[in-house]
């Protein structure tokens, strides 16, 4: 069983998602630690209430985010941490975490990259009149959602959504996907070639 780490600032929505496919037995790992950069994030009362070690880090006890990712690499270092899962982590990442944890950080984003990176990705898909969006679990490297894509699933943009009835149904996606991503880590089924992650059998 691998072990695992997740990254949370708010709900942890797909947080739960992965914990639940867990308990179903459908992930071959473990999540032995949640982290967060805010005091009240939900993340962090859904892990404890589930018996996982949960440690709020405050960001403004540290000059920069690199004196800040040491003390969250220190925290993953010392529980064995072997995959670092972003779920609704609203920091970007340093080179710090990114190299002692090189194609082994993953997170989702709301639309096919590398369409719509970056910020309110479903609102952008929608400004752009685009019939077909979706969500993408991929590698986290140094630019900005642009690491190597594992999984994608499309989802149909309706001429009436709303950034909020839109986000639902990429949300449902999200949690579909996000749990299978891990899994294929976990059994040693991604192979990283350069840009592209292959799924082996």
């Amino acid at each position: 069983m691998k072990r695992l780490a997740i990254l949370a600032s708010g709900q942890g929505t797909n947080m739960e998602a992965i914990l639940n496919a867990i308990e179903r037995g459908q992930v071959a790992g473990q999540v032995v630690l949640v982290l967060s950069d805010r005091a009240e994030a939900p993340a962090l009362q859904r892990a404890r209430a589930r018996g996982i070690k949960s440690l709020w880090i405050d960001p403004s006890l540290y000059p920069d985010r690199a004196a800040y990712d040491r003390a969250l690499l220190q925290e993953l270092n010392a529980a064995a941490v072997e995959l670092v899962i972003l779920a609704g982590f609203m920091r970007l990442l340093s080179p710090v975490l990114i190299e002692a944890f090189p194609h082994r950080i993953m997170n989702i984003h709301p639309s096919l990259l590398p369409a719509f990176p970056g910020k309110d990705g479903v609102k952008q898909a929608l400004a752009h009149g685009v019939k077909v969006t979706g969500c993408t679990v991929h590698f986290v490297d140094e630019g900005l959602d642009s690491g190597p894509v594992i999984l994608q699933e499309a989802v149909p943009v309706i001429q009436e959504d709303t950034v909020e009835t839109l986000h639902q149904r990429i949300h449902a996606a999200e949690y579909r996907i996000y749990p299978r991503a891990v899994d294929l880590y976990c059994r040693g089924k991604i192979i990283v070639e350069g840009r592209r992650c292959r799924i082996i059998d």
